[in-house]
């Protein structure tokens, strides 16, 4: 699924128009990047937990020369399933 098709589905379960669901799931989204911004973290309950992470700096090679490559030390998102969402989505398929 993608943002669209989540849009839609969002309009007709709420029955509200394409862009009021549109607006909703942006505000939902924006969110989740203030709430990772600002605490580091969101969990939604019976849904998962995104985190910011940590990564360090590291040296890679590429794969076509063979050439070290330094790649800089940053944060990255992750996000951990909760117990809910693992097992009803193991129990349906």
């Amino acid at each position: 699924m993608n943002k669209r098709q989540l849009i839609d589905y969002v309009a007709k379960e709420v029955v509200v128009s394409r862009e009021e669901a549109r607006r909703l799931l942006d505000v939902v989204l924006d969110g989740v990047r203030h709430g990772l911004s600002s605490d580091g973290s969101v969990g939604i309950s019976g849904f998962g937990t995104f985190e910011v992470k940590p990564r360090r700096a590291r040296t890679l090679r590429n794969p076509r020369t063979g050439d070290p490559i330094q790649v800089a030390a940053g944060n990255r998102v992750g996000f951990r399933v909760s117990k809910l969402l693992r097992e009803s989505f193991q129990e349906a398929h």
